[in-house]
């Protein structure tokens, strides 16, 4: 009997509790049901704010003829090899011919460029340099932009002829031949120097195949290395690096011709020339076999591909000595290593990947002892930044804690700052104890 009995009560119970779900479940629909119906409604609301908000921004910008240009994602970026002559010359006639013929259809014609800012770069160690992410602008022919497309097809129109010469112009010189351009002639070579920039992103080409060279040098060489130019009439020549005496190898403006002999076991970039010629004087190239380079500050685009060529062609690492401030961190190291975001477009041929900071590091100043000087308040900007924005900085924790340590101690180093100990200290202790912690070197 007992156990009937707890069978039956078992049932009142399952019952129970099945009526207790059952209407639990029809609140609950109920109250999903008002709720999504509530969330749907807000949505419906949103959508037509946006559609509202987008067609009033569309009409304002089309009767205002706005000069800014449109901001969009573009495709996916592919790999760009460097282009020969030839191929270069028909970009600039399609690109040409495609203007020609959409003005004939009485539809404007648009350049697509990609924004070049460090806000649309991303860093990535397996290719080794700043990359483009997908954010381009669109620059539509108007009233307001017809100016801004005569001189990008004057532009381009020249940098077909210099090719076709076989010539080349200096930015200086392409903006004094836009003095015959009439109402599209340049007022300052700022000016130009924009409008070339942008024929150069658009193609997605580097400026020297266009033709147009910069003005300033490219840095010094000296040391193991063997660089094959050619002369005026193309003959070969054969310049050897050693035999400059007290003097040095200036990189020319165009290096994509130039070939390398050299049994060197290292690169190493130098910021400053005094440092350069320092070691040039000890003969450190010789005794540790190696190529030195003056960037002369931050490296010019000359000195960047002469190093990128360079290193991949002879399979040897690039060791970069700078001062130990933010400038030399920021604008000359990372420039020479990854690039730079207003650059973006050609980082893959300019930046050289494989290179390793060796110093002056903010440690270095307590290890060596070395005289200071206080961070100014750009100098901490510089930094702060750095670490907030910087793709490069962010992704490595040693160059956060490099950045960190510097701001602590509130002080900067310059590469000079070594002949406190003796004018042979630079070349006789510190950088062969250096080179001995290579794989402590920052990256």
């Amino acid at each position: 009997m007992a156990k009937k009995k707890v069978k039956k009560v078992k049932k009142v119970k399952k019952v129970k509790v099945k009526k207790v779900k059952k209407g639990a479940v029809k609140k609950a629909s109920e109250k999903a049901t008002k709720k999504s119906a509530k969330k749907t409604a807000k949505k419906g609301v949103k959508k037509a704010a946006k559609k509202t908000a987008k067609k009033s921004a569309s009409k304002k910008s089309s009767a205002k003829s706005s000069k800014k240009d449109v901001v969009k994602e573009g495709p996916a970026k592919k790999k760009k090899k460097p282009q020969s002559p030839a191929s270069v010359i028909k970009m600039i006639e399609h690109s040409a011919k495609d203007v020609h013929g959409k003005v004939l259809r009485k539809k404007a014609p648009k350049m697509v460029l990609p924004i070049r800012a460090l806000s649309n770069v991303v860093y990535r160690p397996s290719s080794g340099f700043f990359e483009l992410k997908n954010k381009v602008k669109e620059r539509t022919l108007t009233v307001n932009t017809v100016k801004t497309f005569a001189q990008t097809l004057k532009l381009m129109a020249l940098s077909k002829e210099l090719i076709g010469d076989d010539n080349m112009a200096t930015k200086r010189e392409a903006y004094y031949i836009s003095k015959n351009w009439g109402n599209a002639s340049f007022k300052e070579q700022p000016e130009s120097d924009t409008v070339m920039d942008d024929v150069e992103a658009m193609f997605g080409i580097i400026r020297e195949q266009l033709r147009f060279v910069p003005e300033e040098k490219g840095g010094d060489i000296a040391g193991s290395l063997v660089v094959i130019d050619r002369d005026s009439k193309g003959r070969k020549l054969k310049i050897d690096c050693t035999k400059f005496g007290s003097g040095a190898y200036s990189i020319p403006s165009d290096v994509e011709h130039l070939g390398f002999e050299s049994k060197a076991k290292f690169i190493m970039c130098i910021e400053t020339a005094g440092a350069f010629q320092r070691l040039v004087k000890y003969d450190f190239w010789d005794k540790y076999n190696c190529i030195l380079i003056s960037m002369g500050g931050v490296p010019t685009r000359a000195c960047r591909r002469f190093v990128r060529r360079l290193s991949d062609q002879m399979k040897i690492p690039v060791y970069a000595f700078v001062d130990g401030d933010p400038y030399g961190y920021f604008n000359i190291y990372r420039t020479l290593k990854v690039g730079s975001g207003n650059a973006a477009h050609i980082n893959e041929f300019f930046s050289v990947p494989q290179a390793k900071f060796l110093g002056v590091t903010p440690q270095d100043v307590d290890r060596y002892k070395l005289p200071t000087h206080p961070l100014k308040e750009v100098d901490i900007k510089r930094t702060k930044d750095a670490m907030d924005n910087d793709p490069f900085v962010q992704h490595y924790a040693k160059w956060q804690k490099a950045c960190d340590y510097m701001l602590k101690k509130g002080v900067r180093v310059e590469q000079q700052a070594f002949a406190k100990h003796g004018l042979d200290f630079v070349v006789e202790t510190y950088l062969p104890e250096k080179l001995k912690e290579i794989s402590k070197f920052l990256p």
